[in-house]
């Protein structure tokens, strides 16, 4: 895959992934599916890499995939790939809403993308939920859950709803609990 095509794949990415960085994991997914270079469980720690660095996760996401494929260029290339549609749109619709700020169709339309955004995203979580606490290739019926990252998981949902302590503690107790049982 040469550095135009990684371009062009995360531009369609960016082009369709309404609703934020969550938004591209099924798209990533779907990679993961048809491309030899990437696997679901690959996509799940990249996915976990991402939450934990500063900045958009879909940014992160898709310059991980593209550093993990071919280095330093094509994590930019990717990056650059998947914010470029954001980018230009962002210019044109800026541009034209001055003009139908007040009209039904324009308010509409932003109307309706929410129900796809929420899909998305929807997808995504299920999707994330699913690669962290099933394991399809387990070779007996048990051990299809993983029964560590389940009851992470339960803990720190729990905990998440009582205490209601700022997040940055709990994803760094995540963090720590992972190191120390080697997940």
């Amino acid at each position: 895959m040469n550095l135009l095509y990684l371009f062009a794949r995360f531009f369609k990415i960016g082009l369709f992934s309404v609703g934020g960085g969550y938004a591209i994991l099924p798209f990533l997914f779907e990679m993961a599916d048809n491309s030899g270079w990437l696997t679901r469980e690959m996509v799940g720690n990249m996915l976990a890499v991402a939450q934990s660095l500063p900045g958009p996760i879909g940014a992160n996401l898709s310059a991980y995939t593209g550093f993990h494929y071919a280095g330093v260029p094509a994590g930019f290339t990717a990056a650059i790939g998947l914010t470029a549609p954001s980018i230009i749109i962002i210019m044109i619709v800026a541009r034209t809403l001055k003009a139908f700020k007040g009209s039904a169709l324009v308010n509409s339309l932003f109307t309706g993308l929410r129900p796809a955004a929420a899909g998305l995203l929807s997808a995504a979580c299920f999707g994330a939920i699913t690669l962290s606490l099933w394991n399809a290739a387990a070779p007996v019926w048990y051990a299809y859950i993983r029964w560590k990252e389940t009851l992470i998981f339960l803990l720190l949902f729990f905990l998440i709803f009582k205490f209601k302590k700022h997040p940055i503690i709990y994803i760094i107790a995540a963090g720590a609990v992972g190191v120390i049982l080697k997940l």
